[in-house]
């Protein structure tokens, strides 16, 4: 898969917020632009249009 990172997303955040994400990534050994970028493919492959409805208690919602 190409590695085509050439934007960017900025997102304003409680700095306690993103200062324990940051931390809790650290601590799993990933970071949090790994983390928000693997989110940002869930949503959308889930939300893209033709794809089924979510259950209710989707643990991914």
């Amino acid at each position: 898969m190409a590695n085509n990172k050439d934007a960017q997303l900025i997102v304003r955040i409680n700095k306690a917020q993103r200062d324990e994400f940051v931390a809790l990534c650290n601590e799993l050994d990933t970071s949090s632009s790994r983390e928000i970028r693997k989110f940002i493919k869930r949503f959308v492959k889930k939300h893209k249009p033709g794809q089924e409805k979510p259950v209710k208690g989707d643990q991914d919602g």
